[in-house]
């Protein structure tokens, strides 16, 4: 078998193994409760006030026969995994709609504020980490480590708390929320077709630049709140690689027979410098889904944390918060398989392994 071919093999199942894993892992913590208790779960938050506790019992009956909850776990596991490959995700009572609709709505405010994130803190990361390291203990290499410092040790939400009080209440550069642009679309006699549900991308579709501006104002401090500590990460990581490959004999070399420091650094010692890197970016990309939830609750961004935090408040929604739970997992793995296929591409020590033998 071909080494790429056994490569992507391997991280396939890797992936599938772990879904698996996890999945189950999730379903058993919620199976440690009784069944009558897990069947409450599925009941909406007011019942009639007229039932009696005979008919509270059928009604809870019907619950566990319907799903299940009286199967051994295999069973259980089994039929409830069929359900979400067909789309069935239950039932939230407090959304009052299907789980994976809920969940649907809602992708587009948490994916514009990941994506945004993870278009900042790639690039200048790796940049900041080159030119800090290229050029180490000099006044650029000491303000990043400074500004890294920084950045590592303050916790987002309390970043985000800062960020609010300065460009927003004491500015008035940036406002919270997603509404406003959706209240001009709204108010606006001018069609608007929803194409990708990115308000920044729909808004150059539809020829309204306005949309686009309102929506990075909007964007703009969440996504420096998110993505700022993921960079410093970044940075350093590649600033330390770059240092290491700074005093290996080809860089020495080819600063002897006189090439341009700027080749160099970028053309060579940036190539070999990007496997930690990468694997940098890969653990970022699973702390930007899991981050962004916070930073939502932060800014009052209507994305996927509002699911997060309404299934546990009041009465507890066990769909809703299974749902989410599930869904943020799905987000990671599909992420970390591509940043794996991109590293073993561009590190050519990983590029040798794939690589057939003669």
């Amino acid at each position: 078998m071909h080494p790429a071919l056994r490569f992507a093999l391997s991280r396939l199942a890797y992936v599938v193994v772990t879904l698996f894993v996890t999945t189950a892992a999730l379903y058993g913590i919620v199976m440690l409760a009784p069944v009558e208790s897990r069947a409450a779960l599925y009941l909406p938050p007011r019942l009639p006030s007229y039932l009696t506790e005979a008919q509270l019992q059928r009604i809870i009956d019907n619950i566990i026969r319907d799903h299940h909850l009286d199967q051994p776990y295999p069973v259980q596991y089994g039929y409830w995994i069929s359900g979400l490959l067909q789309g069935d995700w239950g039932w939230s009572p407090k959304f009052r709609a299907p789980v994976l609709q809920v969940i649907l709505r809602r992708i587009p405010a948490t994916a514009e504020i990941t994506l945004y994130s993870a278009l900042l803190l790639i690039p200048f990361g790796l940049i900041s980490g080159v030119v800090a390291g290229w050029r180490p203990e000099r006044r650029v290499d000491n303000s990043f480590r400074l500004l890294a410092f920084v950045a590592t040790s303050v916790p987002p939400f309390i970043l985000g708390l800062v960020l609010l009080s300065v460009f927003y209440v004491g500015l008035g550069w940036f406002s919270p929320g997603r509404t406003d642009a959706k209240d001009v679309i709204v108010q606006s006699s001018v069609k608007f077709d929803w194409i990708t549900g990115l308000l920044t991308v729909d808004g150059l579709l539809n020829g309204r630049l306005d949309i686009t501006l309102n929506a990075l104002q909007h964007l703009a401090l969440p996504v420096v709140t998110l993505s700022l500590a993921h960079w410093a990460t970044l940075g350093r990581i590649t600033r330390a690689a770059i240092i290491e490959e700074s005093n290996k004999d080809y860089i020495v070399s080819a600063k002897a027979r006189g090439l341009p420091s700027r080749r160099i650094v970028w053309r060579h010692a940036l190539r070999n410098a990007i496997g930690p890197g990468l694997t940098s970016i890969a653990l970022s990309a699973a702390g930007l889904i899991t981050g962004v939830y916070v930073v939502e609750a932060v800014f009052n961004f209507p994305g996927l944390s509002e699911l997060a935090v309404s299934s546990i408040r009041g009465a507890p929604d066990a769909a809703s918060a299974m749902g989410f739970a599930i869904f943020s997992v799905l987000l990671v793995l599909p992420i970390m398989l591509a940043l794996d296929a991109a590293q073993a591409l561009l590190d050519p020590r990983l590029r040798e392994g794939l690589e057939p033998s003669p």
